[in-house]
């Protein structure tokens, strides 16, 4: 079959062709193609130059081809691909200059059309559209306002204008045939928007109401448009694209032309809109996402820039609607509710209802701002107005970010309602809105909020999903449809018309209309549900039946329920109706198919099991000789089973429905799909080679011609070659591991089927027939291949999803997966379906989404049909000769007489519930149950007759004579029988003990292992004490040992460092306190000694003076502070007064510290839930800590327990006791009472017993007569069979051994009590006796003494009585106030429990966060050791540095001072004084000084001095040479020799002063560097620690975190919730009356005191007034009478004066002090100037004799300088000790000098002189 060509226009054709020849095939359609600039400004669109590109490749096939179309206003000639590019560019501008505002295009041009098979006579308008009755409600979007009646929304690849009013549809056809993605609105609604489908779809905008298309815009994605929207001017329109690139495009709508273009987003984008307030600035959201783009002008031109925004700490979330502001905010919604106020591209704050309540339950779909107020869409059915202003100023104000805020109306449009969108309609004077709901439905919405407000009206109801199945009335034109939304509908196609619906609490997935042969009136429909529920539905016309006052609306139809049944577990897939309509037939996922009578109310008649789960069920036609059940199933198995069988049998008997005799055919389905293209393969292969063979004959023929036998010789070596090229393979046979699903199928012929397939094997139509039946073949061992196939075009990926014929069978539609139709056409009597060739095709449904679930035609062939998972439903016109009548109707069953009266049978709503095989079987299972329970009690009641008739024959033979009485022996009939029983019994036994010796080995071993684990480890057992008179009792603690917690202490893992604040503050305070200390002491004894001084010395004249002086001050200030005290007295009784007085803004004190109050405590700042709370080191905790805690929580709780047992036991010991003593008194009473007569006795009280549960510890003693027992009550248990089996501890099995241990603690008491009182009974019983045998009458004085015993007897009767009841009521008392003790401990030992939960739980959290912690600890430590250790280097650097720093300055006034006593010395008016400065001064490289050890050699010594000779006599040239020169070796004529010589030996103390300061400052730039090093290292590690630190309040605040998360049980009384609310409710009550009632009084007073107020202000201004005309008339003018009387005497001045007579005694005083010591030093410094003037004139003239020498020495050397070459050594080693006796003179004078300069100053002091080494040395040689 040949492709379709260039008729092709709908969406098949891009399906076979290239998108390039799409583009071609369009390009050539529309004439105007408007091609980008060069110079485009956005970055992106290097894109579209190979747009351009691919699109010239495109149109290279239309070479000089060239169409013209001819407009009103415009021509476009079509350029050929020969036009040069220039000239085409130059054209194309043209083009775009020339599109006029009245251009329009052809809109039957762009629509898809239907395609055809060519040569073929089918029409196109075989199928033409008549009604939509779906919606595809969750499609974003998807409804818009054209005008207040005209909506817009898309229904697969239509676009469907309804009017609201009229409800007439009008339909567009998609362009692309592939589906529309979006649509949009102008916002002045002149046009709308078409965004398609499809590779590389168009977006097409039509003008409104013409419906012309207007503009075109081309390539701005690559599958799909997802969203567009204009700005607020309708200049520009934005798209975004879909999966896969999601492109952003900006476009000049009018123009044709894209402006900027770029990628939103990686994810998928939902929406994109322009700012109303600036059209620069645009929002895009979606999958996790929401992103703020602006147009930017850049230096490469205009681009689109975003910002992502980022959530920050809120979660993550996908962003339906949003909203901009004015002022560039933008609002969002969220998934949970909340709104978010973006501001940037962050959130600025999140918005939530009062009690952190979401905005909406669910996500916020849409965000609108109207009339000053924001409107909110929400899922949950909510519209909620919200004030504009407050969301504008929102901002945070606290830690959480959240805002909470109230809307101001809110509109609960219903409950099941999700609403998707909302549009507003154009009505003036009114605010009614259009709703998308999500659930499949249109609403009316008033948002008026006013009186008059009318309720939300649903206008149109669709369903919402998927649709599932279709069917149709076989009598007149009724549609039903069910869904997954629970819903039953009924159309009228034929009038356009919804009827009715029906919802159910389980989805529908099955449909079929009951047939007419067994519902006449075509009333009935059954409907497969999820759950496996089969209902029958009748419709019928409500409005024959009785009208009741009060009924809703009557509507034109009306579902009820008919019959109710559950076959299967699992959903209904397949109903099928027999033809003859005896036989209902039900398919299932289950793997099963169930058969039901339907003239018998759908009576069951059974069911076959299946190999796979059921697809699709098809009865065979009337044409088949048998009536035959066609079964498909999903994974390859199809099935033919006959007509089941009917039997007449009562369900009782039915034991199950499966039905295991039918003779069922199966045909297993097997690939031959890859046989097929092989065979393809080599049809076409063989083709090639007869083509090649024709061209070898023709070319040897022609060779023969030309060249002769040669030519036929290189001809056949050429195919001597061609012959040895290999072959390519053929293709492999292929079968797919996972069989391809079957999609559907029909019966062609008895025993044949056709079968169309998905997957693998989809593209064709199988031929298949089932093999004969076999009994014992097995289904899935069974492989079978069609015989035959048919090819489909296009149908590779798109198989047929679904197939039905029409009623006279010349034509088959097909359902397409991609939501297309496709109608073949058919000859008459074709099972083989020869003629399946030509065929119609049309896109209908979504290409993405729409596949076609069901197709049907109407009964008269003259409506299609189609139902599609897209939610739409579609009826088409079939092509006919006849035409359809206008006002064609369905007729609507009429109700049945009686109807109203019928009862309504039960519904089956609980998706759990029986089917029917499952309900039968367990109703047979009941049944055998009964019977087998029956069985055994007739088998128990004659064994219990037969036991009763021997018990009564053994009574009989007791009642005899003892003579006559059978022997136990008698009645055995034989000795050794029993001898024998008795025998065998023994070896069974011995036989059973063997058997059961390991058993009973393992229940030992058991037991002990019980023992050691549940009795072992108990401290005590429960033991419960029993009151004696009442029914109370007490039980003691089941005490355990105690816990492993509180035996020993885990030590902490985890040392707490003390902290920084901590340590300094430890270091401050020690500080402090030791300052404190020693300046006390200090402060103390400078007081004792000031007082002691006091006291001791005289006072003097001066001081007198002074004492004086300040008394007479102290008169002076007491009297004016008497005036002042006076008057602050005043002022300070006018203040009470004014601060009486209220205020104009007064409030009440105690308002003001109540609301103090609030805003200190209200609220916990530092809670622990907080995201930034820090947790101080002293409340962090771990494992350890939590273990001690629990461990003295467990010891503490043990320690009651233990405490409340011992009071329990001795409480039972008590009873014992009592118990023993009421034994007592009642053998003594009986003993007593054995003495008085009858009449007089007393009833004796009973004696109180011993419980099984006081005495636990006898439960573990039995014998073998409690075993048994105990076995005999557990067979009683099994027997009855109680539904709780659950019991105490107490109970159970233990109660054989507790009635045995009572029954011998009755015994044991009843034999002690009887051994206690057998004394008082014997006396008792020997008086009858002896009365017995005296018989004569007593005397008078033996009845005295009788009627003496007697009352004593009574008296001593009562007395007994008494004291047994004192007992008695004693004991329960002592029992009472203990149960008391025990419950007030039963609820602090439960708080302990709940308390013990929670400290377990955290400390198993502790424990899993220990580890970690520990590491981090250790982390921390470490860095705080390093941290101190570098601190305390840091600290010792810096001491070190202070201390050479203060060497240096030392240093420094060294050299000063030097310089200072070289002025002093040289004086004023010396002329040589710049000359000896200069000598100072001068800088001398001096050789380092080194440290020799030993002698040096003489060589080194003779070296060092002709090094030096040589150096002199250099120097001795140059000064020859050069007299200018300034030479320091040589004293200046006339220059004071001594000022010479002082001059260079204080250079030589200066230069050792310098070096001295060079090592210092050396050291001190090693101590900075290290300082700087250790300092960056601080940093280092400091910042280390801060990281660790954070780290370690991280990981303690995500610990805390965990901590917060543990639920926590806090207990509370009634009254401390209900009943003190209730008695505040009163109290507020009283409050109310009480401020009423102040108020009243309150105000009252207030105008009481207001014309009182009034009345004062005249009389102080009277007062006022006379006040200020004294003062006038007394004073001249108005003075300060304060001032005045405060007016005495200057204190300060006073004071001032005191002080200054105080000063001037004490500087008199230490003037004499300072005087007395300035004459002690003047003697001094005389003493010592005479001696230091000694030694100058010694100094003076040793200089003198050295000046002598050196002359002396000099002319020598000048006058043998040419002699000897060299001085000798004698000469050598004499200067030398010259010269370092000069040092050491020069020295001295220094030292001297500096002594004198220091006496001159004052309180100079002098240590004595030390003298050197080398001054002892030279000593005896100047000597």
């Amino acid at each position: 079959m040949k492709e379709p060509d260039d008729q092709d226009t709908d969406g098949e054709k891009s399906d076979r062709s290239k998108s390039g020849t799409r583009q071609s095939q369009r390009s050539s359609k529309y004439e105007l193609r408007s091609p980008m600039k060069d110079d485009t400004t956005d970055e992106t669109f290097t894109e579209e130059d190979s747009y351009l590109e691919e699109e010239d490749t495109d149109l290279e096939g239309l070479e000089g081809s060239s169409i013209s179309f001819q407009y009103d206003d415009l021509e476009i000639t079509r350029l050929s691909q020969e036009t040069p590019a220039p000239a085409a560019e130059e054209a194309e501008e043209e083009v775009k200059k020339k599109i006029s505002e009245s251009f329009y295009y052809d809109y039957m041009e762009l629509a898809s059309m239907p395609f055809v098979t060519p040569d073929s006579n089918i029409p196109l308008d075989l199928l033409t559209l008549v009604h939509s009755f779906g919606y595809d409600c969750r499609k974003r979007a998807n409804l818009q306002l054209m005008d207040s009646n005209i909506a817009l929304y898309i229904a697969g690849n239509q676009l469907i204008l309804l009017n609201l009013k009229t409800k007439e549809q009008i339909y567009l056809q998609s362009s692309s045939g592939e589906g529309i993605g979006v649509i949009g609105v102008h916002p002045y609604k002149t046009h709308f928007t078409v965004a398609e489908k499809g590779s590389f779809p168009d977006i097409i905008i039509y003008e409104y109401p013409s419906l012309r298309p207007y503009r075109i815009l081309r390539d701005g994605t690559e599958k799909a448009y997802a969203y567009v929207d204009f700005n607020n001017n309708g200049t520009l329109l934005a798209s975004v694209g879909s999966n896969p690139d999601y492109t952003l495009t900006i476009w000049n709508w009018k123009e044709e032309q894209p402006i900027l273009r770029t990628k939103a987003f990686s994810q998928e984008v939902f929406k994109v809109t322009f700012n109303p307030e600036d059209e620069e600035q645009l929002t895009t959201s979606g999958s996790g996402h929401i992103k703020f783009w602006e147009m930017a002008f850049t230096f490469t031109g205009l681009k689109l820039q975003g910002s992502l925004g980022r959530f920050g700490k809120t979660a993550t979330t996908d962003i339906e609607g949003y909203m901009e502001l004015p002022d560039g905010k933008v609002l969002s919604g969220s998934e949970w509710g909340n709104m978010l106020l973006w501001e940037g591209s962050l959130i600025k704050v999140e918005l939530c209802r009062a009690g952190n309540k979401s905005c909406h339950h669910g996500p916020i779909n849409q965000i609108m701002l109207d009339e000053g107020e924001v409107i909110t869409v929400g899922s949950d059915g909510c519209v909620r107005i919200w004030d504009f202003e407050t969301i504008d100023t929102a901002d945070v104000i606290d830690e959480t970010g959240l805002l909470q805020i109230e809307p101001i109306n809110e509109l609960q449009v219903g409950k099941n309602v999700n609403l998707f969108s909302m549009e507003k309609m154009n009505e003036t004077g009114s605010n009614f809105w259009l709703a998308q709901d999500a659930n499949g439905a249109i609403w009316k919405l008033d948002l008026s909020f006013s009186n008059i407000t009318q309720d939300p009206e649903c206008l149109f109801s669709f369903h919402s999903g998927a649709i599932q199945d279709l069917a149709v009335s076989p009598i007149t034109y009724l549609m039903a449809t069910t869904a997954l939304d629970c819903s039953v509908r009924i159309y009228d196609f034929a009038g356009k018309t919804p009827l009715a619906q029906m919802k159910f609490k389980q989805g529908g997935t099955a449909l079929a209309w009951v047939p007419q042969m067994v519902s006449y009136n075509g009333a009935q429909i059954s409907v497969g549900f999820e759950d496996g529920v089969v209902r029958i539905l009748e419709i019928y016309d409500p409005k024959g039946l009785t009208i009741f006052a009060g009924r809703k609306k009557i509507l034109d139809a009306d579902l009820r329920l008919k019959h109710v049944f559950k076959p299967h577990t699992a959903s209904v897939t397949a109903l099928a109706y027999e033809h003859d309509g005896e036989i209902l037939a039900t398919g299932s996922k289950d793997h099963t198919v169930f058969f039901f009578e339907v003239e018998r109310n759908y009576k069951p008649i059974g069911y076959i099991n299946t190999p796979g789960p059921v697809r699709q069920l098809t009865w065979s036609g009337i044409s088949h000789p048998e009536s035959t059940l066609l079964i498909i199933c999903e994974n390859g198995y199809i099935l033919e089973a006959p007509l089941p069988t009917i039997k007449e049998e009562d369900d009782d008997k039915v034991v199950s429905y499966e039905i295991k005799d039918m003779c069922i055919k199966c045909f297993h389905f097997s690939s031959i799909k890859s046989n097929i293209l092989r065979l393809i393969e080599i049809e076409k292969r063989e083709q090639q080679k007869k083509l090649k063979e024709k061209e070898r004959e023709e070319r040897r023929r022609k060779a023969a011609e030309e060249m002769g036998e040669d030519g036929e010789k290189e001809f056949q070596e050429e195919e001597a070659a061609a012959e040895e090229e290999e072959e390519e393979p053929l293709p492999a046979i292929f079968i797919p591991p996972t069989p391809s699903p079957i999609l559907c199928g029909f019966y062609s012929e008895p025993g044949k089927f056709w079968v169309s397939l998905g997957g693998y094997d989809s593209g064709f139509l199988y031929h298949c027939e089932f093999p004969p039946y076999d009994k014992s073949s097995n289904f899935k061992e069974q492989k079978d291949e069609p015989f035959d196939f048919h090819f489909l075009e296009d149908t590779e990926n798109n198989p047929v999803q679904t197939i039905t014929f029409s009623v006279n069978q010349t034509m088959m539609f097909c359902g397409m997966r991609n939501g297309a139709i496709r109608v073949y056409l058919l000859s008459e009597n074709d099972p083989s379906l020869t003629t399946l060739e030509d065929y119609w095709h049309f896109n209908v449904h979504d290409n993405n989404y729409g596949c076609i679930k069901s197709i049907a035609t109407s009964f008269d062939d003259r409506f299609l049909m189609t139902a599609g998972t897209d939610s739409n439903i579609f009826v088409f016109n079939i092509f006919s000769e006849y035409m359809l009548r206008k006002d064609m109707k369905a007729k609507v069953p009429s109700s049945r007489f009686g109807m109203d009266a019928e009862p309504i049978p039960k519904d089956i709503e609980d998706p759990k519930a029986y089917s029917i095989e499952n309900a039968r079987r367990k109703r047979e299972h009941d049944k055998l149950m009964k019977e087998v329970e029956e069985i055994k009690a007739g088998k128990r009641e004659q064994l219990k007759a037969l036991r009763n008739e021997f018990r009564k024959l053994l009574e009989m033979n007791k009642e005899l004579p003892q003579h006559m009485q059978f022997k136990r022996t008698d009645f055995d009939l034989d000795s050794k029988i029993r001898a024998e029983i008795d025998r065998k019994t023994a070896y069974k036994l011995q036989q059973v003990r063997k058997e059961l010796a390991w058993e009973k080995e393992k229940h030992e071993l058991g037991l002990k292992k019980l023992q050691n684990r549940f009795r072992d480890p108990l401290e005590s057992d429960a033991v419960v004490v029993h009151a004696i008179q009442s029914d109370h009792k007490i039980s003691s603690y089941r005490l355990a040992q105690p816990s492993r917690y509180s035996k020993f202490k885990r030590p902490s893992q985890t040392e707490r460092r003390p902290s920084k604040l901590e340590r300094f503050e430890k270091e401050g305070a020690g500080r402090k306190d030791s300052q404190k200390e020693t300046g006390g002491s200090v402060s103390i004894q400078e007081e004792s000694i000031i007082e002691k001084g006091k006291k001791f010395r005289p006072k003097t004249l001066s001081e007198i003076m002074v004492g004086n002086q300040i008394a007479k001050t102290r008169k002076l200030i007491l009297k004016a502070e008497k005036a002042q005290l006076k008057i602050q007295q005043r002022k300070k009784e006018w203040e009470e007064l004014y601060k009486s007085k209220p205020d104009d803004d007064f409030e009440d004190p105690k308002d003001l510290q109540a609301i103090k109050e609030a805003q200190l405590y209200m609220g916990d700042f530092n809670l622990k839930t907080a995201p930034d709370y820090r947790i101080p080191e002293h409340m962090r905790i771990n494992a350890a800590k939590k273990e001690e805690e629990l461990g003295y929580l467990d010891t503490l709780a043990h320690g009651k327990k233990r405490h409340m047992n011992k009071c329990i036991l001795s409480l039972r010991d008590l009873k014992v006791a009592v118990i023993e003593e009421i034994q007592c008194l009642v053998q003594e009473l009986k003993s007593i009472q054995s003495t008085l007569h009858r009449s007089k006795h007393i009833p004796i009280p009973q004696i109180p017993q011993i419980y099984p549960d006081e005495v636990p510890e006898k439960r573990f003693q039995y014998n073998e007569e409690t075993l048994l027992n105990f076995k005999q009550e557990q067979m009683k248990k099994e027997d009855e069979k109680p539904p709780q089996v659950e019991q105490s501890g107490s109970g159970g099995s233990g109660g054989g051994f507790l009635r045995l241990s009572s029954e011998k603690d009755g015994d044991l008491t009843t034999r002690d009590s009887l051994s206690r009182s057998s004394k008082p009974s014997g006396f008792s019983l020997d008086i009858p006796k002896f009365l017995e045998f005296e018989k004569a009458e007593p005397t008078d004085v033996e009845l005295e003494i009788m009627k003496r015993d007697e009352i004593k007897h009574v008296y001593m009767q009562q007395y007994l009585v008494n004291r047994i009841k004192e007992l008695i009521v004693t004991f329960d008392a002592e029992l009472r106030v203990l149960r008391h003790q025990k419950l007030k401990l039963d609820i602090q030992i439960k708080l302990s429990d709940l308390h013990h939960v929670t400290l377990f739980q955290e400390m198993l959290l502790l424990k899993n966060f220990e580890k970690q912690e520990n590491i981090l600890q250790e982390r921390v430590n470490s860095s705080d050791k390093e941290e101190q250790f570098m601190q305390w280097k840091i600290n010792e650097t810096l001491k070190e540095m202070e201390e050479k720093k203060n060497e240096i300055s030392k240093l420094q006034d060294q050299e000063k001072a030097l310089y200072a006593g070289f002025q002093a010395a040289i004086g004023e008016n010396n002329k040589f004084a710049n000359f000896l400065m200069k000598v100072l001064k001068k800088k001398i490289k001096r050789v380092k000084k080194k440290e020799v050890e030993g002698d040096a050699d003489e060589d080194e010594e003779s070296e060092e001095s002709s090094e030096e000779e040589s150096s002199l006599e250099s120097d001795e040239d140059e000064s020859g040479s050069e007299d200018d020169v300034f030479d320091d070796s040589i004293c200046p004529t006339n220059c004071d020799v001594g000022l010479f010589e002082m001059a260079l030996q204080l250079r030589e103390k200066r230069l050792d002063i310098e070096e001295a300061l060079v090592e210092e400052k050396k050291i001190v730039d090693n101590l900075k560097k290290e300082y700087d090093t250790l300092s960056k290292k601080v940093k280092i590690v400091a910042t280390n620690l801060n990281a660790a630190e954070e780290a370690l309040e991280a990981y303690q605040r995500e610990k805390q975190q965990r901590l917060n998360e543990l639920l926590v049980v806090i207990p509370l009384k009634l009254h401390q919730s209900l009943g003190r609310l209730q008695e505040r409710i009163v109290q507020l009550h009283e409050e109310n009356s009480k401020q009423q009632k102040l108020n009243k009084e309150w105000r009252e007073r207030r105008k009481r005191l207001a014309q009182e107020k009034r009345e004062m202000t005249k009389t102080i201004n009277k007062m006022e007034e006379t006040v200020r005309q004294l003062m006038i008339s007394k004073f001249g003018r108005v003075i300060d009478l304060e001032a005045l009387q405060t007016l005495s005497v200057n204190t300060t001045l006073e004071e001032l004066k005191i002080r200054k007579l105080q000063k001037e005694l004490l500087n008199a005083k230490e003037m004499k002090m300072w005087e007395e010591k300035i004459a002690r030093v003047r003697w001094e410094l005389m003493m010592k100037t005479k001696e230091h003037t000694k030694k100058l004139h010694q100094m003076n003239d040793l200089c003198i004799e050295k000046k002598k020498l050196d002359s002396r020495l000099n002319t020598l050397q000048n006058q043998q300088g040419n002699a000897f070459q060299g001085l000798r050594k004698a000469d050598i080693l004499a200067k030398e000790k010259v010269t370092e006796l000069i040092q050491v003179q020069t020295e001295k004078i220094s030292a001297l000098k500096e002594e004198i300069a220091l006496l001159r100053k004052k309180g100079g002091f002098i240590l004595p002189p030390i003298r050197s080494s080398q001054e002892n040395e030279m000593e005896p040689t100047e000597l």
